[in-house]
């Protein structure tokens, strides 16, 4: 396996001058040399070959034994150094000090087409940021993973990415629930990739603890890499570093409430700071059309990181990145400036996404009125927000009298409509009409926009849960089904027409499909 390798990261910014590893904190460094565990039997299960690809891994290589073992953690490709990172950060909005990578151990960085990856394993074993963690992951939580990040690669969503999935050969302890009921789950791990794992805690780690020396120079290591075309490290470009990640953090938001994806853990330690979507654990898909709702059980009583508050949440997240990089800075009007556009932004782009996903175009003043009605009869009976929309764009102009049998299918009962809810949708459809009038688009092509904008698949719980519940007795086949079809979210696929379907009765209230926990 021939890859040109990088090691950038352990090369320019302080190492853990302990080489132990042993649970401890960690002071005026930002990762520890750390070596994956050895595993008893491992095999890997899939393998993104795009992924692969883009780091220049050839073909053959994917078949290779060795390729199991390196991207398993149980051999080191020759000069290489694996560590774990060094972070902190808000948990549910209270300040949790140090917790770092204390499962995921980076492999290397690789270098393939002007782009530099860095490669990760998730669930490779014990770090000094472990706690009282054993470090590893299960098959369910990793499969959940890597299908994710993959389907949301495709959906032109910002994210991290996954290399491939494997399994360990070893059994995890684990308590899905948090209830008492431990049982021994098959181990797995993800091999993820990203061109940085650097979240908004690994700011706030070293602001928290007054380290300003190491702040600066992790922050000049990141404007150097990733935002080099700012220039160099300066207090005019430490703000302009903060307003471009605002930036993308608030795009990276936007897609998530496009699609109807909800994070589930918004804490500070899982906010990249290139505005990627990263750390897949308790997420959701919005099925039934709900502002409310949040997947994550940890959440279920405040409902912090639900579907509507995402936006919020993104700033909230920002303030505290802003704490962090005042030492820098020393002003805090021009954050304050930065954290304003966010809210005036936000406005502007969430309407804008809107109005792509209804195939509006033109300019109008009343549009979020529409927007508004639209969202208040999509909550008047139960209705699964990405069908809804895909069929929506089948609505000819003109049509508000089949304005509902046009979105009909989405509806979870809808035999049960009752003839207010459908007279209030019969009102929606003709203020859509009127809108309509004012768009010099076809119907056709109106359609093919809004084709690009709604997904027609996305990986819902309950699917993820069937390839889970299949892998569990040792069958891999749906794995691969659902990757396949999750490449193409925009396209028809009539072929796969079984998965544009609501979510099964069986999977309303089951584990794994309605409510998920951060076990892993």
């Amino acid at each position: 396996m021939k890859l040109n390798l990088k090691q950038t990261f352990t090369e320019e910014l302080p190492a853990d001058s302990v080489l132990e590893n042993s649970r401890r904190q960690v002071k005026e460094a930002c990762f520890s040399f750390v070596n994956p565990k050895q595993t008893k039997n491992p095999e890997t299960l899939h393998v993104s070959k795009e992924m692969a690809t883009a780091l220049g891994i050839s073909e053959s290589d994917l078949s290779s034994e060795l390729f199991t073992k390196v991207f398993t953690g149980n051999e080191l490709l020759p000069k290489t150094r694996p560590y774990a990172m060094c972070y902190g950060g808000h948990q549910f909005g209270n300040w949790a000090g140090q917790l770092g990578d204390g499962r995921a151990i980076n492999l290397f960085d690789v270098e393939n087409n002007n782009k530099q990856w860095t490669v990760q394993l998730k669930g490779a074993g014990e770090t000094p940021y472990s706690r009282s963690a054993d470090g590893l992951a299960v098959l369910r939580s990793s499969i959940r993973e890597y299908l994710c990040s993959e389907a949301m690669f495709h959906l032109n969503v910002p994210t991290t990415r996954a290399l491939s999935l494997a399994i360990s050969g070893d059994e995890v302890l684990r308590d899905m629930l948090y209830d008492g009921n431990s049982a021994n789950e098959k181990g797995a791990i993800v091999s993820r990739v990203s061109p940085s794992f650097l979240r908004f805690g690994s700011y706030e780690i070293f602001a928290a603890r007054q380290d300003h020396k190491t702040l600066k120079t992790l922050v000049d290591f990141t404007i150097k890499h990733h935002f080099s075309h700012l220039g160099a490290p300066s207090k005019e470009n430490y703000i302009k570093f903060f307003a471009e990640v605002s930036e993308r953090t608030l795009e990276m938001i936007i897609h998530w409430q496009r699609v109807g994806f909800v994070h589930g853990v918004m804490n500070t330690d899982n906010m990249s700071i290139l505005g990627l979507t990263i750390d897949y654990g308790p997420y959701g898909w919005l099925e039934g059309f709900d502002f409310g709702w949040t997947p994550n059980t940890t959440d279920i009583q405040h409902k912090r990181y639900r579907y509507g508050n995402q936006p919020n949440i993104g700033l909230w997240n920002l303030y505290q990145l802003a704490n962090a990089l005042y030492p820098l800075i020393e002003e805090t009007e021009p954050l304050e400036t930065i954290l304003d556009r966010y809210k005036t932004d936000f406005e502007l782009k969430s309407l804008e996404m809107m109005k792509s996903k209804l195939g509006l175009e033109t300019i109008d003043d009343k549009d979020h009125l529409l927007i508004e009605a639209l969202e208040n009869a999509l909550i008047l009976t139960e209705t699964d927000m990405t069908i809804f929309f895909r069929n929506l764009s089948n609505h000819k102009k003109g049509g508000a009298k089949q304005g509902v049998n046009t979105v009909k299918d989405a509806f979870y009962t809808p035999n049960e409509v009752s003839d207010k809810i459908a007279q209030q949708w019969q009102d929606w459809f003709e203020r859509y009409d009127f809108r309509l009038e004012k768009e010099s688009l076809s119907d056709k092509d109106r359609q093919s926009k809004m084709k690009t904008v709604n997904p027609k698949y996305v990986l819902r719980n309950y699917m993820a849960q069937l390839a889970i519940d299949d892998a569990n007795k040792g069958d891999y086949k749906l794995i691969d089904e659902l990757y396949q079809l999750l490449k193409q979210p925009y396209e028809e696929q009539l072929n796969m027409e079984k998965w544009f379907a609501k979510r099964p009765d069986w999977a309303r209230h089951k584990v794994g499909c309605s409510m998920l926990s951060c076990s892993s």
